[in-house]
């Protein structure tokens, strides 16, 4: 038996239930012994009605937080600091405050209601999936470990990955994108990329257009607009647009000798549906 000691509220029976099924707990009364969950480091509660956590603070150990799929408005995680892995999916939740949670490498806060999300502090962040929000602005300027990035089903405008030189896999479809960068320097290392359903985006901005053009063809792994074409800086006065939904098979130069690409010089370029573009992209 339990004994006696400081207490933990825990108001939401779902979430006592919870606790007392894992042994941490021996009688539904609204408390927890505090000392019988500040070493807990795995908590697993998905799927269980639970819409208030209060009591999740001290779980001071707690490095895995999987309440996925419960009725939630509003969490706080500010005295879990050794937090690693935070699945909060399915809830519907308006806001989250991570910014205490600096060791956190894996955030899943997707299909809830967030207006805005702030991971400045997560630096260590290599995994977020926030898609299925309501997210106007997502800044992912400070998280250069970032692997994957899913924000696709969101209200964004604008999306810059070109600090995240670790990314590999990035969905951003049915957003309201003008201005996607992905200028990362690992672009030949990108195995996913979804950027479909975004119709007012026209230029993407990647690492080098040839190669986007010859190596992002597969339409399992990389889907885009029919609109949306490569650019190594979208900003420039170039002419620069060249369809993905056509393969290049080779550049040329005036006299029609196979040539690599270079700025500042006219050349055709030659693609598989018999069409030849004359472009000079100035640098």
């Amino acid at each position: 038996m339990i004994g006696f000691g400081q207490q933990t509220m825990i108001p939401d029976a779902n979430f006592e239930q919870r606790l007392i099924s894992f042994g941490y707990d021996n009688i539904l009364d609204g408390t927890v012994l505090t000392a019988a969950i500040d070493t807990v480091t795995h908590l697993e509660v998905s799927y269980y009605g639970i819409s208030d956590l209060t009591g999740i603070e001290d779980f001071t150990d707690l490095t895995e937080l999987f309440c996925a799929y419960n009725g939630l408005t509003s969490i706080d995680v500010s005295q879990n600091n050794a937090l690693i892995f935070l699945n909060l999916t399915g809830n519907q939740l308006t806001s989250i405050d991570v910014s205490q949670n600096n060791a956190l490498t894996q955030l899943w806060c997707d299909d809830n209601q967030l207006t805005s999300i702030d991971v400045s502090q997560n630096n260590a962040l290599t995994f977020l999936r926030c898609d299925w929000n309501q997210l106007t602005i997502l800044n992912v300027s400070q998280n250069t470990d970032l692997t994957y990035l899913y924000c696709g089903w969101n209200q964004l405008t604008s999306l810059n990955v070109s600090q995240s030189t670790n990314l590999t896999d990035l969905n951003c479809n049915d957003n309201q994108l003008t201005s996607l960068d992905i200028r990362n320097g690992n672009n030949t290392n990108m195995g996913s990329i979804q950027t479909a359903n975004n119709l007012n985006l026209t230029c993407i901005n990647v690492d080098d257009f040839q190669f986007s053009i010859i190596n992002w063809t597969n339409p399992f792994w990389f889907g885009f607009d029919s609109q949306h074409y490569f650019s190594n800086n979208c900003s420039a006065t170039a002419i620069e647009e060249h369809s993905i939904n056509k393969k290049l098979i080779k550049v040329t130069d005036i006299l029609g000798r196979k040539t690599p690409y270079r700025s500042n010089t006219p050349l055709f370029y030659n693609y598989d549906d018999g069409t030849v573009e004359k472009k000079i992209i100035i640098e």
